[in-house]
């Protein structure tokens, strides 16, 4: 793994870059800085980027959000969530070749999550019920506007009903935790790992799944050999890059900058334990 100061380096090794949206180019709240102005460069360089990001909304929805941060839609070639995906796999579940698992999820859905996330439903002809005993399964998107979302435990009794009920669960953000605004917060695959151990049966959509980047590197129009996927947490944006065969950059300063920060060594010793070897590290997604 190359220690790099900057992103200039990599820019002329690949043709299209993806990158992950939290932990590399915002923190939830704002960008972090020189992010834009990396953006910028690459826009003038010619270099397609496609943002593939585990947020659990619809990619549209996430593109407002950009806009509200200062991040302007020609900075980028295209975005892809994995509320997005998700929704397409319940669109197009029915479909000769639709996923048999989302087929059989039937049409009534109990929500976990914030309403700013039920856009993922938006069109479907999906029942949202109240209550997981009305329910044929559970969207969760991670932790609502109700609760305390640094702490798993407020979510204990509703992933205890639903489990009684044997709900199916879609996981429509893998992530385990987020940095937002300099606050780790729980993210839905935390509340999807902890369904799993109470019993029940879970499904993530998103980053690692190789299946994710299909998409992506359809829209950048690159071979998977010429693209750079760029991210800071090893277990979904490194490992996913891995699985899809596509080389990745590591950002040091996103989820894993705090235990990175005491020993210089300690990425080189992560990466090997988790089995990957990024091409890259960098401090941040700076020039």
């Amino acid at each position: 793994m190359q220690r790099l100061t900057g992103f200039s380096a990599l820019a002329d090794r690949y043709d299209g870059f993806i990158l992950d949206l939290w932990g590399v180019v915002h923190d939830g709240v704002t960008p972090y800085a020189g992010a834009v102005d990396c953006l910028l460069r690459l826009r003038r360089a010619g270099k397609p980027v496609v943002l593939l990001s585990n947020a659990p909304r619809r990619a549209a929805w996430a593109q407002v959000q950009l806009r509200a941060m200062g991040i302007a839609d020609a900075l980028y070639t295209g975005i892809m969530t994995s509320g997005e995906a998700t929704h397409r796999m319940l669109r197009d579940r029915d479909q000769p070749d639709g996923d048999a698992w989302f087929r059989a999820l039937g049409r009534r859905a109990f929500h976990i999550g914030p309403e700013r996330d039920r856009n993922v439903l938006d069109g479907l002809p999906i029942e949202r019920v109240t209550t997981p005993g009305a329910a044929d399964f559970v969207l969760n998107t991670g932790p609502d506007d109700e609760h305390n979302p640094s702490d798993p435990d407020a979510f204990e009794d509703v992933l205890q009903a639903c489990a009684a009920h044997r709900l199916p669960m879609v996981c429509a953000n893998p992530d385990l935790e987020v940095i937002r605004g300099g606050v780790r917060v729980i993210c839905a695959g935390l509340l999807g790992r902890r369904y799993e151990q109470l019993g029940g049966t879970s499904r993530a959509i998103g980053k690692p799944d190789p299946a994710i980047y299909g998409p992506v590197l359809g829209m950048l129009g690159t071979a998977r050999t010429r693209t750079l996927a760029v991210g800071d947490a090893l277990r979904t944006d490194i490992a996913g890059a891995a699985a899809a065969g596509i080389d990745a950059c590591w950002v040091l300063g996103g989820i894993h900058a705090e235990a990175l920060a005491a020993d210089p060594g300690e990425a080189e010793r992560s990466a090997s334990e988790a089995g990957l070897a990024p091409v890259a590290a960098i401090p941040g997604f700076t020039w």
